[in-house]
């Protein structure tokens, strides 16, 4: 019995492993992110542990935050209605332990506040965040008239070669997992036999 919880446990240390793998490779080669968003800045800075370093965004739009810690666990928390959020007032928030990412709709009133909390069980947090202008919403805008168009809409308007497309991209890098993961197995059931 105890070999096999001790193969459990190695296994899905291995899984995380290859998972994190997987999603760091994505980031370097810039997957995840649409043509469609137009970079804006990239700010990088520290953070003390329970502190706060604020910014301001006075760009209009809809505006992508992306932001990673590269040491110790930075949350975010976003405001239109102060310029110092925290978790206690904010209106929107991402408190992951690594990638954080907030969409900051265009309706927003400018300037919005951006607050970046170092979590306590680090002594210092230091992060990356890329801000990235969502231009979709723009060409939406006046494709639509003046109207925004809903997420449906916008899935609607997808060619049937774009579906495609979309479904290989996915079928490939689930057939790169599974291949990874029966690897990790395999070696794992070597050493443990």
């Amino acid at each position: 019995m105890m070999p096999s919880c001790s193969a459990l446990v190695v296994a899905a240390l291995l899984l995380a492993q290859a998972r994190g793998f997987l999603s760091a490779s994505e980031d370097e080669a810039g997957g995840g992110v649409p043509p469609e968003w137009l970079l804006l800045h990239v700010v990088q800075g520290h953070v003390g542990a329970g502190n706060y370093s604020y910014l301001r965004l006075n760009h209009d739009g809809r505006i992508i935050l992306h932001m990673r810690s590269l040491a110790g666990d930075a949350d975010l928390y976003v405001s239109d209605k102060t310029l110092r959020p925290s978790f206690d007032s904010y209106k929107l928030q991402s408190v992951t332990c690594g990638r954080d990412a907030v969409a900051v709709p265009g309706d927003f009133a400018r300037p919005v506040g951006i607050g970046v909390y170092g979590h306590p069980s680090h002594k210092e947090s230091e992060f990356e965040m890329r801000v990235f202008h969502d231009q979709t919403v723009a060409a939406e805008t006046f494709a639509d008239e003046g109207s925004y168009a809903s997420e449906d809409a916008r899935r609607k308007r997808k060619s049937p070669e774009a579906e495609e497309e979309e479904e290989d991209d996915f079928q490939e890098e689930e057939s790169i997992f599974w291949t990874i993961l029966i690897g990790l197995l395999k070696i794992v059931l070597e050493i443990l036999f």
